[in-house]
């Protein structure tokens, strides 16, 4: 059956402005187009604008225009509009009296009557929202996956008043996101990460907590409690009492909540804690973090309706999701994994905690705070092969401590880590970069698959020599 598109046909004849082309304001252009609005759209990017010009007829300098009788200004999350600065089409906007919002603002419009799940936090966002989607599909609701990740919000279909959205959100879009909605909202964690475009940790944290803004009675938030930023604002809600608040942890045991004893998933929410699953039987969900993403999509699900014991059987079958500690192969006694995902220290320290020998290739385009805060998981390290802009860095940072090479490139990188893993007996090689990607590669998802590609390289080259390879 073919999927039927989201019904915008309350802009019809409206001028709407639509600020950035790139994957989630070209979605939301030409769905406004489609529904009849009248789309001014434009993006600073030339590159961006040519690819536009395939599906709006006509491209407007929104800078540059006049934008009185502008209701609506739709605008890209990656477009700043508080800090470091203005761009000056917002400043238009603002003066206009124009309402600015994302465009998952028009998917909770046109859907009002379905239900809708978020996930939001510093790190694991996209595994728990996949792995939501995961529990919640295969039942009699419609289920669509989007957001910040898969789909934009303007691309997903029409589900109607039994579909359930699970949507991942950047704190970019919930900052844009007027009166959010969710029945069941997951917060995982907070790092600083993104923050000179909240104006600090405080922005930050103000933009995270948004996910709760619009519960009440019957909705759940849902959060994890390992970290300050989030055990505060989970006392802060409990205590206001609006909605159902479920602490998650997996390093103690907090009440009315979920949380792991050993390898057990244990579900302490309603009388005498029992045990969900041994997620030592999921071998995608390695490491204590997706332990947290487990248990967070277990209670995001079942407070959601579905059965507890199918939401348990349908955890243990989650394929996993591509450039988050994902194993690409075996050779050798080697592992090859793929955390290309991984793009600040906080969530490499995830990676270098769930393995064990490990050949780390690390680096890129440098956050704020560098690698100085994985010093605990330094003993882990055989050895580092340092890419990117951040190489020189992050050798400093590991002098003395963890030996290092300068490999220059992914490709070098994966080819002396294999041969040194190989000499040793064994290893796990892993790309688990602690940077952005935008150095050497377009993003996280094809520094990943050139990792991949490498490995498979090391591997058939070892083939060729005539080793075993298992």
């Amino acid at each position: 059956m073919t999927a039927r598109p989201l019904d915008l046909s309350a802009f019809r004849d409206r001028p709407v402005a639509v600020l950035g082309l790139a994957r989630s304001g070209l979605a939301a252009a030409t769905a406004l187009a489609a529904a009849g609005a009248r789309v001014l759209a434009w993006d600073d990017t030339a590159t961006s604008r040519a690819k536009a010009l395939h599906a709006l007829d006509v491209l407007v300098d929104l800078a540059d225009s006049d934008l009185d009788g502008v209701g609506t200004l739709v605008l890209s999350p990656g477009i700043p509009h508080t800090h470091p600065r203005h761009h000056p089409a917002v400043d238009k906007a603002r003066a206009a009296g124009a309402e600015i919002i994302c465009e998952v603002d028009l998917l909770a419009r046109a859907e009002a009557r379905a239900t809708f799940a978020a996930v939001t936090g510093t790190n694991g966002k996209s595994t728990t929202t996949t792995l939501l989607g995961h529990l919640l599909g295969g039942g009699d609701r419609p289920v669509a996956v989007g957001g910040n990740l898969g789909p934009p919000a303007t691309a997903m279909p029409a589900l109607g008043a039994s579909g359930i959205y699970v949507l991942e959100l950047s704190s970019y879009q919930l900052e844009l996101l007027p009166t959010p909605v969710f029945r069941a909202a997951v917060l995982l964690n907070i790092s600083p990460d993104h923050l000179d475009r909240h104006g600090g940790m405080a922005g930050y944290i103000a933009a995270k907590r948004r996910v709760f803004a619009g519960q009440s009675a019957s909705d759940t938030a849902i959060i994890g409690v390992d970290d300050e930023p989030c055990r505060v604002i989970h006392d802060e809600l409990a205590a206001a009492g609006r909605q159902t608040v479920v602490p998650v942890s997996v390093v103690g045991r907090p009440a009315g909540g979920l949380w792991l004893d050993g390898t057990m998933l244990v579900d302490g929410r309603v009388g005498k804690p029992h045990p969900v699953l041994d997620l030592a039987r999921v071998p995608t969900l390695p490491g204590r973090h997706n332990a947290q993403n487990a248990a967070a999509a277990y209670a995001a699900a079942t407070a959601l309706g579905l059965d507890p014991k199918i939401a348990a059987a349908r955890l243990a079958t989650f394929p996993g999701l591509a450039h988050r500690q994902e194993l690409v192969a075996t050779s050798g006694g080697v592992r090859f994994v793929n955390d290309s995902k991984a793009t600040n220290a906080d969530a490499t320290s995830h990676a270098l905690a769930a393995w064990n020998d490990v050949y780390w290739i690390a680096g890129g385009r440098q956050k704020e705070g560098g690698i100085a805060a994985l010093e605990r998981f330094f003993p882990v390290i055989r050895h580092a092969f340092l890419i990117g802009e951040a190489a020189a860095a992050f050798a400093a940072t590991l002098d003395g401590k963890v030996a290092t090479t300068r490999a220059g490139d992914l490709s070098t990188a994966v080819e002396l880590a294999a041969d040194m893993a190989w000499r040793a007996g064994g290893g796990t090689v892993l790309l688990s970069p602690a940077c952005a990607s935008f150095d050497q590669f377009r993003d996280f998802e094809a520094r990943g698959d050139a990792f991949r590609a490498a490995a498979t390289r090391a591997i058939d080259g070892r083939r060729a020599h005539g080793r075993a390879v298992s």
